[in-house]
């Protein structure tokens, strides 16, 4: 019998697929998924889009995938009975939060009506998707002890959506294995959230650095090189001096005196000129709009000390 090689063209062709349709990991807002990690620092990064963040294919269609599984759990929930609305009926769009001038805020997956352990309750629906030794952790130390992103990000959108409980739904992905939690809004947990959001929002330089650069979080940090080396940060309006976020979503260009839109932030302009704190050199004067870091002038060019 003749054996086929394996058809590598094809499984490479649905990778470059995901790649192709990754599009740009630099939200507009600071996302409530994320104001749960312990790192302040690193947030403040992510919010001032100081890099673009390229994930690989493979990572890509695991988001995806995670994406699709949760029209499953809304089939599974409304067979048992439960009342399930994914869309907000007000919008008629995806449930979404938001807070501090609208520069934090999130969607998520829908409330519920009907849960049995409670059925005249309205919950807010979170669905997740683990791998097997993540999952057997959940179980084992329930949201708040293993995944205290998720806590946290339940208990904003609880406290900005109005509701308060949560039902946290996940499905182990080798096993098919179900895990269910019933959550309780904690008003001044989520409060202090918010308010870490709006420091990190108004902060003009990035918080200090929390740990050293051997931590284990640092090593897989996606900012180890900005924040504990000499890398650059990209040139855009978020990483500009002059930029500051403002009520509605918007940014103010300082140096023009107008709102900047999104699809202007992403551009890198000739007026550009670094926020002090994120040059790894010290800045020794000032020349006209120029900025002198010893050697180094921040005139808006890209240079090779920025690659």
């Amino acid at each position: 019998m003749a054996i086929l090689r394996k058809p590598q063209k094809t499984v490479d062709a649905i990778i470059g697929h995901y790649e192709d349709g990754g599009g740009d990991s630099r939200r507009p807002h600071l996302g409530g998924s994320m104001i749960g990690d312990e790192c302040s620092r690193k947030l403040w990064y992510i919010f001032r889009w100081l890099k673009t963040i390229k994930h690989d294919g493979r990572l890509l269609k695991l988001f995806q995938r995670g994406h699709d599984e949760e029209h499953v759990f809304v089939r599974e929930l409304r067979a048992v009975g439960v009342q399930v609305l994914e869309i907000d009926p007000d919008t008629n769009k995806q449930w979404s939060i938001s807070a501090v001038r609208d520069h934090f805020g999130g969607s998520f997956d829908g409330v519920g009506l009907g849960i049995l352990e409670a059925p005249e309750t309205w919950h807010l629906l979170e669905f997740k998707t683990h791998g097997d030794k993540s999952f057997k952790d959940l179980v084992k130390k329930t949201v708040q002890g293993s995944k205290p992103q998720h806590f946290a990000q339940m208990q904003i959108y609880m406290h900005l959506g109005g509701l308060d409980r949560a039902f946290y739904m996940a499905v182990n992905k080798n096993t098919d294995e179900l895990y269910s939690e019933r959550i309780k809004l904690d008003k001044k947990f989520a409060e202090s959230l918010i308010k870490k959001a709006e420091n990190i929002i108004d902060a003009p330089e990035p918080p200090t650095a929390p740990y050293a650069e051997d931590f284990y979080i640092c090593r897989w940090c996606d900012f180890k090189e900005q924040c504990h080396k000499s890398a650059f940060a990209e040139r855009n309006c978020r990483t500009c001096m002059y930029s500051t976020p403002v009520e509605g979503k918007l940014w103010s260009c300082g140096k023009h005196n107008k709102n900047i839109s999104v699809k202007e932030q992403r551009k890198h302009h000739s007026c550009h000129r670094f926020i002090p704190a994120l040059v790894p050199f010290k800045q020794t004067d000032v020349d006209g709009d120029d900025v002198i870091y010893g050697d180094w002038k921040d005139n808006g060019k890209i240079t090779e000390n920025e690659n």
